[in-house]
């Protein structure tokens, strides 16, 4: 046996996430993670990311699980939803303390604040962790992801967007966020 070494978190903690993020009232608030496809986490992954409130999935195929795949996966964020309103759809992101998220505290000059789990408290971010068990329903465990392209990642995202949930009212986590999103937008095309 060996002893693990506690790491140091790459920013701010978990515990420091206002209440209002916990209370499920209002939208903008996320947890992200990578998915690996091969046992040893090689080749390519995907970046995940479920809104807390709306339920909304977001899901892109990146390079790896490094660094430079969390950038891949910002910069689509970016160029999706712009600069300008990035702070208003991404208010808070929780992530967990892999090294790949370090990159995420670039974030922070766009006005989302960034908190970091503690490492193996996968628990911390549970409605992540339940939504990539559903992406394993169309990507099961060991399958690698460099067999997907970024347009079949796109539309696992799309169908799990589509179903309608209970906890929603029956509602689907798409016409929620897509509810959300006209409102910030709006915002915009008023002024």
């Amino acid at each position: 046996k060996r002893n693990r070494k506690n790491k140091r978190l790459k920013g701010r903690s978990i515990q420091e996430r206002p209440a209002l993020v916990d209370e499920g009232t209002e939208i903008g608030h996320w947890e992200a993670d990578t998915v690996v496809g091969s046992p040893k986490g090689r080749g390519a992954a995907v970046f995940t990311a479920v809104e807390k409130v709306t339920h909304d999935y977001i899901a892109i195929r990146i390079s790896g699980r490094t660094c430079a795949g969390i950038e891949e996966a910002i910069a689509h964020l970016k160029s999706e939803y712009g600069q300008d309103r990035f702070s208003q759809v991404f208010k808070t992101i929780t992530v967990d303390n892999g090294t790949e998220c370090e990159t995420f505290t670039q974030l922070e000059s766009l006005g989302t604040k960034v908190y970091f789990a503690p490492p193996y408290s996968s628990w911390e971010r549970p409605q992540n962790e339940r939504h990539n068990g559903i992406l394993r329903q169309y990507i099961p465990k060991g399958t690698g992801i460099d067999g997907y392209s970024d347009e079949d990642i796109l539309n696992i995202a799309d169908e799990i967007n589509s179903r309608p949930r209970r906890v929603l009212d029956y509602q689907t986590p798409a016409e929620l966020f897509n509810t959300f999103l006209d409102e910030v937008y709006a915002i915009e095309n008023v002024s």
